[in-house]
């Protein structure tokens, strides 16, 4: 049941996260996918880790036509992260772990960007920051959405 709730949960990330918008609401919009992967990572360490981060990120690397495998390794980095200090982190109050969350977002796009400097592709410079912001101030939100909406049975 808990495998169904967490592939239910990535799919609707996945499709939130490549939905077309406007240019202007584009920039604004946090990756979902990222959040709901840290969100399992720190709340089922086991079902939703490293491999489920590597899997949801190589399909972003698809969609997105990037460099395969790209998305798959930041977003494994952010799972490993998250799994490692699930027992830390997963009882914080909610500004503590928005923190933890803008930590896990910029190491996330750090490694896109590393990734896309290393291979000569021009990145969106300052935009590219704008949805690492956003998701960690709308993590609260985020999390209380998947708790009430994907709550795992412990």
């Amino acid at each position: 049941m808990n495998r169904v709730r967490l592939t239910l949960t990535l799919i609707v990330a996945f499709l939130l996260q490549v939905a077309p918008l406007p240019a202007g609401l584009a920039l604004f919009r946090p990756p979902f996918l990222v959040l709901a992967v840290a969100w399992w990572s720190l709340v089922m360490p086991r079902l939703g880790g490293i491999g489920a981060g590597f899997l949801a990120g190589l399909a972003l690397d698809v969609v997105r036509g990037a460099v395969l495998g790209q998305h798959a390794l930041a977003t494994a980095l952010v799972a490993f992260v998250a799994v490692r200090q699930h027992l830390l982190v997963r009882h914080k109050p909610a500004l503590e772990q928005s923190l933890f969350m803008l930590a896990l977002l910029v190491l996330w796009q750090g490694v896109v960007w590393l990734i896309d400097l290393w291979t000569g592709q021009s990145g969106d410079g300052w935009r590219a920051w704008v949805p690492v912001m956003v998701g960690a101030v709308l993590w609260p939100v985020a999390a209380h959405v998947m708790d009430r909406f994907a709550p795992p049975s412990r």
